[in-house]
Order: structure tokens, then C-alpha cells, then sequence
């Protein structure tokens, strides 16, 4: 038995000396790495931050004492030491623990977040309440330099300063975030790592002149003056302690003992306190620290050697990587092209473009707002700025997108990545909101490539639309579709027809369009022919397509890889309702109203019935549901055969429905409607 294997809480840490502490140390990196080898997950960050998780639970008496982490993807150390040791083997996959801090899953999770600069402001809130309600324990925040860049963690620590709360902020300095950091606060705790020799200096100079009887205080007020200066010369700037806190650091990460010892002198200070720890992301992994952004988060690899355990099947290109190449090779043809990402080069292919074309690739950080506004400014000049970000991150700049872009119907374009269902990470990162928070605005068009090859087309077409343009495409390879030699425009606005049928229709958007039709064609063996459009816009919609499909009684289903609240399905129906067309049965499929848990995207879709089979299944109920008069199609098809009269038909129609069943038939108050209605249908 290991000693991880005892170790249920950290009750039980804390009964452990120091040397077994360490020895813990080096059990948990094993057990993260045998676990993220196999199935993947984030990793070089938790190898990174064994020692300052371990110092933090032993010092403070959790769960009473409030730890919050920022983000969440760094808590695998956090999870093995409270109570998820023997499910951690399920970590982000279907029905297993999430591979993020979740108050649901644990008492130790104090806030959830997947989403970066957040553990601030609501650690200050925790705080807050804390004093409050006149209780007593301690609130520690944990943050990385890179979400530190982030303006909502800027916010927190001005009123945190403010405040004067007891609080504890721990800067978790590992020099990135996915990928290296980057801008001005970056360069700002690089040089406060160089400028370590201050607080050695300062701990020096205080102790010799307490040692002068007599005047030692009185050296302290008149050196006051003397230390700004010092720190000034040496230190590049003093944001945090001018912010309002105590600042001291930077200090070894992983150093155990010393965090221990640090923690423990420091954990009852009365005030905000900022602690700077350095820690290597990857740590005590050669392959993830000579590696460290490939180990933000990583797919199944060899333990060895590092190496990615790659398929032996030949798959598509990913849809991110045919993007990259499209952009590139738009930008290489207009030098007005340019592209912005925020903190996301290499997941959103722009490391790529960065490589191309460098002087036109901007990395503003963890900063979703000012890109957003930034390329806002751009576009004003005549720029074609594109803001590259991934589906759930756009969220973070609503009000920018409102208020800096389409108010002033500024031609930026918003490439998003991950839209739809992410996978592994869960509710945090599905890009399931996007087509109903981006069609609300006015100028705003919308549209979703239904393949790879239709992504290219609707990339070139987004920088010719003239207004603010969303461009959302799913995680993953496409379909494996020819790809067309020459990039064309597509006319705004316009649909695309994919087969015809009879007995309903299917309306489907992006990532849902293939596997709409592979549904049509499992319910035409079966008899039951459907027609489907790719509608390719969310915004505008294809009116010439509705009218033409959307007929008084007809059979009309939605398909979206995204909420149903909101969404492409409440887009059709809204317009149907505009253009005066009346009674239309519809039906709805895609994410009902609740957050989409983690799991593989196949698994996930399977659940929402977003697959070929599920589509079939959803259509065929929804084809055979319906009232008694489906029932009467083979005697009204008789009855048109012997030349009955719409009348005729009628009664024998009232006759034989019930009363009830008639009430809840559209336009069962016009009884030549309803005969219309029949005739249609029994005439198919």
C-alpha cells in the first residue's frame, strides 16, 4: 500500500511528518501521470503544483479554511488528496469526476470555474461574507500569472486592496498559460523575479537596524524614503503592494518545507496578502517540462518517451487546422487581414498564422473583452480584423460584442472554435450558446459550415459580408469531404437543398447536416422519404427555403448542435410566425435546458440524440405522433379515389374524431383547413 492509498482527506495529510510528505509528493506525480498517459487531461500544470497543494492543505484546516482555485484544471493534486483517490482513473470522461473544481462533487470545491481570472473576486466575495456573518477561517486564492492578465482578476485585486479583507492570494508563477505568456503584467513578474535580491535586501537592512539600541525604530521612519527608492532601482514597479497588499516572494514553488514554514507564518496576517511562488509547469516529467505547452492538456501518450499514442487509421484534417490554412492563404491575398486570439495560439491555429504572417498576429492574453474591442478599433481604420476564440470564451465579451462591434456594424469576424459539444471538460467549455447570445444582435450575421470544405467557402465569405460575422465550427476532424480547389463565395443568407422528401423536412445547421442526412436515409429504407436543408445561415435566414418547405401543415423538425433555448430551431420558428405561415407542426433537436456534463463528443451527442440514429429515431416519432386522424389516411384516401367531396369527407372526419382531438388540431376552428390538411396528407 502506498501512502497515497491512505490518505481519504486532509485530516489525514496532516498526520503525516515531512519526509512522508515528500514521499506523497512524488506519488501523487506518478498517479497523475499513469492516469493522463491512458486517457488524457490536463498535465503539466497539476505536475507543477503538487508541492504548494500539498503545503496549502496541511497549514490550512480545509474544508473549514475557503481554498479557491482559479480556473480549475490545476485541482488533480487537490482531487487525490480529498476523497476522489479511487475514481480519479474517471476523470473527465461520461459519468466519472470532472476535471475541474465542482461544488457538487466535493465540500472541498469551494467555487467552480473553467474559465480563468475568476478566483479572486470570489474568493474577496467568500471573505466578504465571512466578516460579515462575524465567523472566523481563512480564504485563499489561488491564480496563475497567465490568468492574472485577465481584467476580472485586475478588478478583484483593486477592490481586494480596497477593502483591506483578510485574504490570501497565492500567484501561482509558472510563465504561462496554455501557451507562453504574453504582454505587459507578464514582463512585470518576470522582472520581479529579477529583482528577488530586494526583499533579501530589505529582510537584511531591518534586522541590523533593530539591532541599534536606541534608534533603531527611529531608522526604520527615516529609511522609509530611502526604500521606495531602493525597491524602484531594483524592482520594475510596485502594482501589488501600491494595489493595497503585502507583497512578498517570489519563492520556490516546490520547495515543500519552506512553503509549510512560509504558510504557517503567514496564514493569520490581518490584511490582503500576496504570495509569488515560481513553480515549473511539467514538473518532475522531463517530456512535459522540455514541452510545456503540449502539456497544457494532452491526448493519450507513451510514458517513455512523451510520445502522443497516435491511430493507426488516416483521419480528415481538423476543422482548426483547415481554418489556419484558409486563413493564411485569405491573408496572403489582402494585407488587411489581420488576426487576433487571446491566449489561444495553438488551439485555435493561429500559432500558424503567427509563423506566416507575424506582424499580423496579435496575442492580447487571457483577455476576451479588449480583443474583442481591440479589433474593434482595427475595423474602424479599415482593417478586416478576425477574432479567433473558442465558442464558450466569447461569452466572457458579450457587452463587447454589443457594445464596440455591432452597434457600430464594425465588419470584424469571430471565428469560433469549439462550437457545439467540446467534450472532456464539460459545462464550462461546450460551445452550445453562441447561436442563440449572437443572433440577438442586430447586423450580426451568423452562419456554420456543414463540413471542412464548406468551412473554407464560408471563411472567405466572412470578410466579404460587410458587418459583424460569426464563423462557429465544431472540436475535432471533419468529414473527410473532397475539398474544392478555388475558394467561393457564398450568397448571405442562402441555404442549400441536400435531398427531397415528402412526408417532412429537416432543417439543419453546421456540425448537424451530415448526420441529418445519414437519418434521411435510414427513414427512406424504412419508406418514409424527409427532405433536409443545410441552412448554413442562423442569421439571415434562407425565406425562399421556409416558404418553400414550411407549408400550412407541414412536418418541420430542427436540428442544432447547440440550445434549443435561443437557438436555430426558435430562429425558424420566429420566422415562420413573421411571414404569416400558419399552422406548422415543429419539432426541436438539440440541448435542452440544462448544462451538457463531460464526456467524449461521440457519447454526448449519442445522449441528445444528435447522431444519424438519434435523428431517425426523434423524426420517426415525431412522424407517427400525432392525432386519430393519421389513422383515418387509408379511408380518406379511399373516399378521394371515389371522387368525394370536401364535405363528405369532413363529416366523415368529424364522425369519427374525437371531439377533444379536433380541438387541438391546428385550425380545427376552419373546417376547410383542416380537410386541406387531410387531403395533403392522404394524397403523399
Amino acid at each position: 500500500m502506498t501512502l497515497l492509498d491512505t490518505i481519504n482527506s486532509p485530516k489525514d495529510l496532516r498526520k503525516l511528518d515531512r519526509k512522508q510528505l515528500h514521499e506523497l509528493a512524488g506519488e501523487i506525480r506518478h498517479r497523475i501521470i499513469e492516469v493522463v498517459s491512458r486517457i488524457g487531461g490536463h498535465f503539466g500544470g497539476n505536475l507543477g503544483i503538487v508541492e504548494l497543494t500539498l503545503a496549502l492543505h496541511y497549514v490550512f484546516n480545509t474544508p473549514r479554511d475557503q481554498i479557491v482555485f482559479d480556473t480549475g484544471h490545476q485541482s488533480y493534486p487537490h482531487k487525490l488528496i480529498t476523497g476522489r483517490r479511487d475514481t480519479f482513473d474517471t476523470i473527465r470522461m461520461h459519468g466519472g469526476i470532472s476535471g475541474f473544481c465542482k461544488r457538487e462533487e466535493s465540500e472541498y470545491d469551494v467555487f467552480n470555474a473553467g474559465h480563468a481570472s475568476t478566483s479572486i473576486s470570489a474568493a474577496l466575495g467568500i471573505a466578504v461574507a465571512r466578516d460579515i456573518k462575524d465567523e472566523n477561517y481563512r480564504v485563499v486564492a489561488i491564480i496563475g500569472d497567465g490568468a492574472l492578465s485577465g481584467g476580472l482578476a485586475l478588478e478583484g485585486l483593486n477592490q481586494a486592496g480596497h477593502l483591506k479583507r483578510k485574504l490570501m492570494i497565492i500567484l501561482n508563477d509558472n510563465d504561462m498559460s496554455i501557451s507562453t505568456n504574453v504582454g505587459a503584467m507578464s514582463g512585470y513578474l518576470n522582472g520581479i523575479i529579477k529583482g528577488q535580491a530586494y526583499n533579501q535586501a530589505k529582510d537584511l537592512a531591518k534586522g541590523m537596524m533593530d539591532r541599534i539600541p536606541l534608534v533603531g525604530g527611529k531608522l526604520h521612519g527615516m529609511a522609509s524614503d530611502m526604500e521606495q527608492l531602493f525597491k524602484h532601482m531594483i524592482v520594475p514597479g510596485t502594482l501589488f503592494e501600491e494595489l493595497g497588499f503585502k507583497y512578498i516572494g517570489p519563492y520556490d514553488g516546490h520547495d515543500l518545507d519552506f512553503l509549510i514554514d512560509l504558510f504557517e507564518k503567514n496564514k493569520d496576517y490581518n490584511g490582503p496578502l500576496l504570495v509569488h511562488v515560481i513553480t515549473k509547469k511539467g514538473k518532475g516529467y522531463t517530456p512535459a517540462e522540455n514541452r510545456p505547452i503540449w502539456s497544457h492538456g494532452v491526448s493519450p501518450f507513451d510514458i517513455d518517451s512523451g510520445d502522443v499514442v497516435k491511430s493507426t487509421k488516416s483521419s480528415p484534417p481538423s476543422y482548426t487546422a483547415v481554418f489556419s490554412e484558409t486563413l493564411i492563404e485569405l491573408a496572403k491575398r489582402d494585407p488587411k487581414i489581420v488576426a487576433i486570439t487571446a491566449a489561444m495560439p495553438d488551439g485555435t491555429g493561429l500559432d500558424k498564422f503567427g509563423k506566416a504572417l507575424p506582424e499580423r498576429m496579435f496575442d492580447v492574453g487571457i483577455a476576451e473583452e479588449h480583443a474583442v474591442t481591440f479589433c474593434g478599433g482595427m475595423a474602424t481604420q479599415g482593417m478586416k480584423p478576425i477574432a479567433a476564440i473558442y465558442s464558450t470564451f466569447l461569452q466572457r465579451a458579450f457587452d463587447q460584442v454589443f457594445h464596440d462591434v455591432a452597434i457600430m456594424d464594425l465588419p470584424v469576424v469571430f471565428a469560433l472554435d469549439r462550437g457545439g459539444i467540446a467534450g472532456a471538460d464539460g459545462p464550462t467549455h461546450h460551445g452550445i450558446y453562441d447561436m442563440a447570445y449572437l443572433r440577438i444582435f442586430p447586423n450580426m450575421i451568423c452562419m456554420a459550415p456543414k463540413d471542412e470544405n464548406e468551412l473554407r467557402h464560408m471563411l472567405k465569405t466572412s470578410f466579404e459580408t460587410g458587418h459583424p460575422t460569426s464563423l462557429r465550427y465544431p472540436r475535432g476532424n471533419g468529414f473527410g469531404v473532397a475539398m474544392d480547389a478555388e475558394l467561393q463565395s457564398l450568397p448571405v443568407g442562402k441555404g442549400e437543398v441536400m435531398r427531397e422528401g415528402e412526408a417532412g423536412v429537416i432543417f439543419a445547421i453546421g456540425n448537424e447536416v451530415w448526420p441529418a442526412v445519414q437519418a434521411a436515409e435510414i427513414l427512406a429504407k424504412e419508406g418514409v422519404e424527409v427532405a433536409v436543408v443545410n441552412a448554413r445561415f442562423i442569421k439571415p435566414l434562407d425565406d425562399e427555403l421556409i416558404t418553400r418547405y414550411c407549408r400550412p401543415f407541414a412536418r418541420v423538425i430542427t436540428v442544432e448542435e447547440g440550445s434549443l433555448a435561443g437557438g436555430f430551431g426558435s430562429a425558424i420558428m420566429e420566422r415562420v410566425q413573421q411571414l404569416g405561415i400558419r399552422d406548422i407542426q415543429f419539432h426541436r433537436i438539440g440541448i435542452p435546458d440544462e448544462y451538457v456534463h463531460h464526456g467524449a463528443q461521440d457519447v454526448l451527442r449519442a445522449q441528445y440524440d444528435l447522431d444519424a440514429n438519434g435523428i431517425a429515431k426523434r423524426v420517426r416519432e415525431f412522424l407517427r405522433s400525432g392525432s386519430k386522424t393519421e389513422e383515418l389516411d387509408p379511408e380518406v384516401r379511399a373516399m378521394i379515389a371515389r371522387g368525394a367531396t370536401e364535405g363528405e369527407i369532413a363529416q366523415f372526419i368529424f364522425r369519427n374524431v374525437p371531439e377533444e382531438e379536433l380541438r387541438k388540431l391546428p385550425g380545427s376552428d376552419r373546417v376547410d383547413e383542416v380537410v386541406y390538411g387531410l387531403r395533403r396528407t392522404a394524397t403523399k
